[in-house]
């Protein structure tokens, strides 16, 4: 974020310069290079910095390297536990950031800073201000590093189909029912686009209270709210009822509460989001009240693959209090190596999608973890993803998959068990989860099914046992064979363009899958050129399902071209134009256009 030099918005806490005995002597911003301070700002941050004109600041997360001792943590109950932490990371924060605000409000009064949110999740500021302010901070010992508050993150999107399947049997959530166990006594919480807090399933369900909704931007202070549509599909994974004619949510008896960490316009700050997982550990203020939730789903990522340990801390505060932060795993495979964070941290629990045939879903992201998790096991389980029934905006109800709907079936399966054994470790919870699973996939742990298919009664039952050998699991009904698959369709279409000495060329790269998302070799397809070009091409898809179509020859004077599937053959599958559709969203599966270069 960008802003001009205006006066202090907020400042936690403001100190005389005369707490220092030794002020630090700011460095001038040419002379970065030469400090070893230069070396902790991330280097997103360090272009933005060198891009600002005088007088503009940037915000920047600044952690520091004096960090709350959280093995230290010795209560054994939920609200001890949260009463506890809070105060620890309070204590924390509060005596080792008093030199860094004093210099801070120093900085302030020289028109220097327009803006310090102190945090207490994890010991650090977000701080609006100067680029040879950043500097400074960089060069005292006690911070550890300094990153950039602008951040690529989006919820998992799903991707929409025509009918609903039968999901919650599949994992054994109504044998935990009809013992008594459906998340009564627990709180579950999203961090996502907001819920739509006037939905049938969902408004009653909502723990209500200024404690219980919370928007980091300010924009919706006191009423539920979503935009997208994303948090209120999630929410009515995790807790949504009957009232639509068939049970849709794991644990129909548990309330909500919610913060909003995208803005009004789909973006989001590092700045909101560390404000978030703050709220999550104290909604009213008061540590001495145990008004946190218990679970906590977060059905969103960095926008691409990899790793990046921005909210490390955050979740590591989590699971101090006894949360387990239940992530989707990501949707960009089927390739290995496709792990997202804050998924793939060791403190995190990633989960994939399988269809209710428990075939994994083909855009599941797949491990080894990017951040190096103990056995590099990525994801940590699969739950169904693939079209599931779940709540919309403005009382409606979609169907919808990808893997930010199979992470709620975890979280929702947390809030059942928390039910039935309210004091669980979060050690305790990721146990049950993992010897309860169904394995699928070759034998034992893996990449693509992680320890296997999330099984609710099982899990249950280890519990049950003391934590021994899970007792094995009987189903309501059998695992169904898989159905054999008939139908192919579009994946995905991309563009390119490239110039040439008489004009330029568009080529579009087309991917087919089969029903579940897989990958068909030896499909050939058809299509035909329009807007710009004419004529017709066809191509024939290798092992992977990809191949291209090439139109050559394309004037200067043409600004776009389009081109359309017109068809799809393959020796034992049929074409279903009508599931035609694009992940990345540059078209619809069928049609897409091609800019000149």
């Amino acid at each position: 974020m960008k802003s001009k030099i205006g006066p202090i918005l907020l400042l936690a806490v403001l100190f005389s310069s005369t707490f220092f005995s030794s002020p630090v002597k700011a460095q001038p911003f040419t002379m970065r290079q030469q400090s070893d301070g230069w070396q902790k700002i991330d280097k997103e941050l360090q272009a933005t910095m060198d891009a600002l004109a005088p007088g503009e600041m940037a915000t920047a997360i600044v952690t520091l390297a004096d960090q709350a001792n959280l093995s230290a943590v010795s209560a054994k109950s939920y609200a001890g536990r949260q009463q506890e932490v809070v105060q620890m990371l309070q204590a924390k924060s509060q005596a080792s950031q008093r030199a860094i605000l004093a210099l801070l409000g120093v900085r302030g009064a020289q028109g220097k800073v327009s803006r310090v949110v102190n945090f207490w999740v994890f010991n650090g500021l977000s701080v609006t201000t100067t680029p040879d302010v950043i500097l400074e901070l960089a060069t005292l010992p006690e911070v550890a590093r300094i990153t950039p508050d602008e951040i690529d993150i989006v919820p998992t999107a799903p991707l929409y189909y025509a009918s609903p399947e039968q999901n919650l049997t599949i994992v054994n959530a109504p044998a935990l029912w009809d013992m008594g166990f459906s998340g009564q006594g627990v709180v579950v919480a999203n961090m996502d686009s907001g819920v739509d807090g006037s939905h049938p399933e969902l408004a009653g369900r909502w723990r209500g209270g200024s404690n219980s909704w919370y928007d980091p931007y300010g924009q919706h202070p006191t009423t539920p709210t979503d935009l997208s549509g994303h948090g209120t599909q999630t929410m009515g994974v995790m807790v949504g009822g009957d009232a639509g004619g068939t049970s849709i949510g794991v644990a129909p008896q548990a309330q909500w509460v919610a913060v909003k960490i995208f803005n009004d316009a789909g973006s989001a700050t590092a700045t909101a989001i560390h404000l978030g997982y703050q709220w999550l550990l104290d909604p009213d203020g008061n540590s001495a009240t145990a008004d946190g939730p218990q679970v906590v789903n977060n059905s969103w990522a960095f926008g691409a693959p990899g790793c990046n340990l921005e909210f490390q801390l955050d979740l590591r505060s989590l699971r101090a209090v006894g949360i387990l932060p239940v992530f989707s795993a990501g949707n960009y495979g089927a390739s290995a190596n496709t792990s997202v964070s804050p998924a793939n941290y060791p403190e995190a629990f990633a989960v994939s999608a399988i269809d209710n045939n428990s075939l994994i879903y083909g855009y599941s992201s797949r491990g080894p973890s990017a951040c190096g998790e103990a056995q590099t096991i990525y994801p940590e389980m699969v739950a169904p993803g693939v079209n599931i029934h779940t709540t919309d905006r403005y009382g409606f109800y979609t169907n919808v998959t990808g893997t930010s709907l199979a992470a709620p079936h975890v979280a929702g399966a947390l809030a059942v068990l928390r039910s039935a054994f309210p004091n669980l470790s979060v050690n305790q919870q990721q146990a049950a989860l993992l010897n309860g699973a169904v394995d699928l996939g070759p034998a034992g742990a893996d990449n693509d099914y992680g320890y296997g298919r999330l099984d609710i009664l099982a899990a249950y039952q280890w519990l049950q046992a003391g934590g021994g050998s899970p007792t094995p699991t009987p189903s309501p009904t059998p695992t169904p064979t898989p159905a054999p698959v008939t139908k192919l369709h579009i994946g995905d279409l991309d563009r390119l363009s490239s110039s040439t000495s008489k004009g330029w060329t568009a080529t579009v790269t087309i991917l087919v899958h089969d029903a579940v998302e897989r990958a068909v070799a030896n499909a050939t397809v058809t299509g035909k050129w329009s807007k710009g070009a004419s004529g017709t091409g066809s191509c024939i898809t290798n092992s992977n399902g990809i191949c291209t179509i090439s139109k050559t020859g394309l004037k200067k004077t043409t600004s776009s071209v389009t081109f359309s599937v017109t068809g799809v053959t393959h020796p034992t599958l049929t074409y279903q134009a009508t599931s035609n559709h694009d992940l990345d969203g540059d078209s619809n599966g069928t049609v897409i256009v091609i800019g000149r270069p």
